[in-house]
């Protein structure tokens, strides 16, 4: 398994080139200006300003019934759309811009073989958190008023898991950028002495 990952972070490393971390974050920023307003807003439209799974770092089994009740019907079949149209591209999105950008960074502030390398892959277990979680939280929104714990109770696992991940994912970034520039002040100031 180690082996395997650590071929999978160097293969990134290799393929994530500068140009390819500048259309990650081009990709990036333009989403999160041009399209996420807009789902955000059609999401509060349809589903009201009762909450959501996916913006919610804890919560419980009660709470995912509660909001799948207070989104009626329509606010559930819109909340499963959007789980397999927007949040299908999202993750690719911000997983693109992250492991591209983290494995850039470390391959420059890191030498061949350093375990802090494999950075690069915690952004995809981010992602997947977050496919599980819409998965289990729109399974438990089409079977409503139906109940199914089990599903509802993964979910409750997925979120923070996400979130977590998402979060390590964005500290190994800053951490990554905030090395690579201190070794080019260094270098600069050595380089001046």
């Amino acid at each position: 398994m180690e082996v395997k990952m650590i071929k999978t972070s160097d293969k990134l490393i290799k393929i994530s080139t500068g140009r390819l971390c500048l259309l990650a974050l081009i990709i990036f920023l333009a989403f999160v200006i041009l399209v996420l307003p807009g789902q955000s807003a059609r999401a509060e439209e349809n589903t009201g300003a009762s909450g959501s799974p996916d913006l919610s770092l804890f919560y419980t089994v009660g709470d995912l019934y509660g909001w799948a009740r207070s989104y009626g019907q329509a606010g559930r079949t819109d909340y499963i759309i959007a789980r397999f149209t927007f949040d299908l591209v999202w993750p690719l999105v911000y997983g693109f811009f992250l492991v591209t950008a983290i494995s850039w960074l470390v391959d420059r502030v890191s030498r061949l073989g350093s375990p802090w390398r494999i950075t690069n892959l915690v952004p995809l277990l981010g992602m997947l958190f977050d496919y599980l979680e819409n998965v289990s939280a729109s399974i438990v929104m089409a079977r409503y008023p139906a109940e199914t714990d089990w599903v509802a109770w993964l979910a409750t696992l997925f979120t923070p898991l996400k979130w977590i991940s998402i979060s390590l994912g964005f500290l190994a970034l800053v951490s990554a950028a905030i090395i690579f520039l201190w070794i080019k002040f260094q270098r600069k100031n050595t380089a001046d002495s």
